[in-house]
């Protein structure tokens, strides 16, 4: 699969939607989804992306290792290492397809409020 590096403009931000949860690699939940190269488990986030004059939420695999204390709903934050993966597969004679996103770990963004 080709994974694309995100270019995010100097303006883009990103707040955190939803707190993370586990990623699984089976459908009955009883396997945690690992990074392939170093074993850490890997978590779903759902992170608002805003960027201009548009807004979208974007749900973002991330390590175990690359989230840090302190993420809650309304704290701004900045993935690292950004990549989108467009994936499609038939199942049931229908198409499904999407862009997954996976980041190598979130930063805490202080907002201007708390650098004042």
């Amino acid at each position: 699969m080709a994974r694309i590096r995100v270019g995010l403009l100097p303006t883009s931000s990103f707040m955190v939607g939803t707190l993370p949860v586990p990623k699984y690699a089976d459908a009955e939940k009883t396997q945690f989804a690992t990074d392939r190269e170093t074993g850490a488990k890997l978590y779903t986030i759902t992170l608002f992306f805003m960027e201009e004059d548009r807004a979208e939420a974007l749900k973002i695999t991330v390590p175990e290792t690359g989230l840090p204390n302190g993420l809650r709903p309304g704290v701004p934050v900045m993935p690292v290492e950004l990549f989108a993966t467009p994936w499609a597969r038939i199942f049931n004679g229908s198409l499904s397809d999407g862009i997954a996103y996976r980041a190598d770990r979130l930063d805490l963004v202080a907002s201007a409020a708390e650098a004042a």
